[in-house]
C-alpha cells in the first residue's frame, strides 16, 4: 500500500521541519504516489494526481484570486497534499485566502516551520513508495506460486476458496449461475451470517465487467469459467474498495478454479483403472471395431461377445466424500464376483463433479436380471463402507453399440436418486418424470440461464420487496391454472390471488392466459426448485 500523507508527516526528515496542518486535516489518509518539488504557479498541468507538492511559495500569485485559482487547479488534478516551507516567501503563516480555498476544496495543506532539505523528504518518501511497490510485487509472486501449486495438485474448489479467505482475511464464496453456494469460507466470522439469504442478496449484485466491485454490498466479484463457458462467480466480501492485490487474488483464484474443473484427475488401482479406461473408451466410441473392445475385455477376464450387456452406475449418497469412490468401486467389483456376475468395474470421470462407479455387466442369455442386481446390491450395502450406496441400472442391450444408451439411462437415474432419495436396492429410468429430468440438468449452465431469463425479474422483485409472487405463480401453475384451487393452496382469497397474478404479469411482461407461456414458466419454476435442492 502507498504511504498516506499522515504517514509521511511522521517521517524523520519531515518531522525535523516542524510540520503543522493548516487545511484539509480530514484528508490526511490520502495516498502519496510521488513527491514533486515545484516553484512555479502553473504546476497543475504537469501533474497526474496523487502527488505531494513541495514548495517554498516564492512563485505563488500575489492576489487572493490567483491563490484561489492555484489551489483549485491542484485540487482538480487530484493532488494529495501541498507542503509549504515558511521563511522565504512567508515567515509566520500562509495567506488566509489560500488556506480558506484549500479547506473548501478539501486539499490538505501543511506548513514547515523550519527549513529542511527537500531532497531528504523526497528520498524518504520515495523509498517508502518503492518499498510498497516491492512488497506488492512480492505478494503477487507469492500468489502466483500458491495458485500454481493448487492448479498442479488439482485442488478441490473448497481448498481454493479456503486459500482466498486465508490470504485476504475476508470471507470468500464460490457460487454457480443460479446463485447457489458451491463452497464458502467465512474467514473466522459466522458462516450462518455470511450465507443467510444468500440467493436474494447475490441476485442484487451485478457489477460491470468480469471483475468488479459493488459498493452497496462491499463485494468484489469475478466470473469463473473457461473456454467461453462461464459457470459461476467467486466473491470476496470486503468492507472497503479492493486493493490491487485483492483484485489480483480473486482473478488468479478464478483461473485456478476454471482450470481445476477442466483438468482435475485422481489415481485409482491398476485393475480399476484398466476397467474404467475400457468402459470410458466404449462410452466415448473410441473403438471403431466392437471386436477390439470385446478382445480387450476378454483380456481383463470379462467376456462380452455373445452376452446381453447392462450398464450400471453406483454412487454414494449426497454428502459422501468423492475420495471414497475407489473403495466403493472395489466393493462393487467384490459384490459382483460373489454373485458370479461377470463385469467390468471402474471409476468414471474420476476427480470431476460427475465422478461415479460404472459397471458393464455381461449376462448369460437366460439369466433373470432383477434377482442378480438385487443380490449384488444387498452384498454391496454390507461391504461398501458408505451408507446405502445408490445403484442405478439402464436397459439390457444386445450389442456394444447400444451400451452408451444403457449407461446414459443409469446415470440419469443415479443422479436424481442421489439428490432426491429412494430406498430401493436398485433403480431404473422408469422412475423418472419431468422433475427428475430437470433435477438431472440442474448444473447445466444452459438450464440455469433459461431459469434466469424466465424468472429473474420476478425473483429480483421478491428479493427487493420481501414478497412471494414466485410462490403464488408456482401454486397457480401447480394447480393446473385452476384459480380457485390455487387460492386455497396459497391461503389467499380469490381477489387477492387475482391481484397478485396481475402483478406477476406486469413484472414478467407476460400473459398468463397463454398456454405456452405458462408451460415455459412452469418448467422454469420446476428447474429452479431442482437447482435449489441440489445446492442447499
Amino acid at each position: 500500500m502507498l504511504p498516506t500523507l499522515a504517514e509521511v508527516l511522521e517521517l524523520e526528515p519531515v518531522r525535523r521541519g516542524l510540520p503543522r496542518t493548516v487545511a484539509g486535516s480530514g484528508r490526511l489518509d490520502s495516498p502519496i504516489r510521488w513527491v514533486h518539488v515545484a516553484e512555479i504557479a502553473d504546476i497543475a498541468p504537469l501533474l497526474r494526481g496523487g502527488e505531494l507538492v513541495l514548495t517554498t511559495g516564492i512563485a505563488f500569485p500575489e492576489e487572493a484570486s490567483g491563490l484561489r485559482r492555484y489551489v483549485a487547479a491542484l485540487a482538480e488534478v487530484g493532488v494529495s497534499g501541498l507542503m509549504v516551507e515558511l521563511g522565504r516567501r512567508y515567515t509566520d503563516e500562509l495567506p488566509p485566502a489560500l488556506v480558506r480555498a484549500a479547506e473548501q476544496a478539501g486539499l490538505p495543506v501543511v506548513v514547515l516551520r523550519r527549513e529542511i532539505p527537500f531532497v531528504d523528504v523526497t528520498e524518504a518518501v520515495h523509498a517508502r513508495i518503492l518499498d510498497a511497490q516491492l512488497a506488492e510485487l512480492r505478494a503477487s509472486e507469492r500468489l502466483h506460486e500458491i495458485f500454481t501449486r493448487l492448479s498442479v495438485e488439482g485442488a478441490a474448489p473448497g481448498e481454493v476458496v479456503r486459500q482466498v479467505a486465508a490470504l485476504s482475511g475476508r470471507p470468500a464464496v464460490l457460487e454457480n449461475l443460479s446463485h447457489q453456494v458451491l463452497a464458502a469460507d467465512a474467514a473466522g466470522s459466522e458462516p450462518a451470517a455470511l450465507l443467510d439469504s444468500w440467493e436474494s442478496r447475490s441476485r442484487a449484485v451485478r457489477p460491470d465487467g468480469r471483475t468488479g466491485y459493488d459498493e452497496a454490498s462491499g463485494w468484489l466479484v469475478t466470473v469463473v469459467g473457461a473456454r467461453d463457458e462461464d459457470w459461476g462467480r467467486l466473491i470476496l466480501a470486503l468492507d472497503a474498495p479492493p486493493s490491487p492485490r485483492e483484485t489480483v487474488l480473486v482473478e488468479r483464484a478464478a483461473t485456478t478454479l476454471a482450470l481445476g474443473r477442466l483438468l482435475d484427475r485422481h489415481e485409482a488401482s491398476l485393475e480399476l483403472q484398466a476397467h474404467g479406461t475400457l468402459i470410458s473408451g466404449i462410452l466415448a466410441g473410441s473403438y471403431s471395431d466392437a471386436r477390439e473392445a470385446a478382445a480387450r475385455a476378454r483380456a481383463l477376464g470379462v467376456r462380452l461377445a455373445g452376452r446381453r450387456l447392462l450398464g450400471v452406475v453406483v454412487r454414494a449418497r449426497a454428502g459422501e466424500e468423492p475420495e471414497r469412490l475407489t473403495g466403493l468401486a472395489e466393493a462393487v467389483a467384490a459384490a459382483a464376483r460373489e454373485v458370479g456376475l461377470s463385469a467390468l468395474v471402474g471409476v468414471l470421470d474420476e476427480g470431476s463433479p460427475q465422478a461415479r462407479v460404472g459397471m458393464l455387466a455381461a449376462l448369460p442369455p437366460r439369466v433373470d436380471v432383477d434377482p442378480v442386481l438385487a443380490e449384488t446390491a444387498r452384498r454391496l450395502r454390507v461391504s461398501a463402507g458408505v451408507p446405502e450406496p445408490v445403484m442405478a441400472a439402464g436397459s439390457v442391450v444386445d450389442s456394444l453399440r447400444d451400451v452408451r444408451g444403457s449407461f446414459r439411462e443409469a446415470e440419469q437415474v443415479a443422479d436424481v436418486v442421489v439428490r432426491s432419495g429412494g430406498d430401493r436396492l436398485f433403480h431404473r429410468l422408469s422412475d423418472l418424470r419431468l422433475r427428475g429430468l430437470l433435477h438431472l440438468l440442474r448444473d447445466d449452465a444452459r438450464l440455469q440461464m433459461f431459469v434466469e431469463r424466465e424468472l429473474s425479474p420476478l425473483l429480483e422483485h421478491d428479493a427487493q420487496r420481501g414478497g412471494d409472487l414466485t410462490g403464488v405463480l408456482s401454486a397457480y401453475l401447480d394447480c393446473g391454472r385452476n384459480k380457485a384451487m390455487a387460492a386455497q393452496h396459497a391461503h389467499l382469497s380469490r381477489p387477492a390471488l387475482y391481484e397478485r397474478l396481475h402483478r406477476v404479469e406486469r413484472v414478467l411482461n407476460v400473459d398468463l392466459d397463454d398456454v405456452e407461456t405458462c408451460t415455459s414458466l412452469h418448467v422454469a419454476l420446476l428447474a429452479l426448485a431442482s437447482v435449489r435442492r441440489g445446492h442447499p
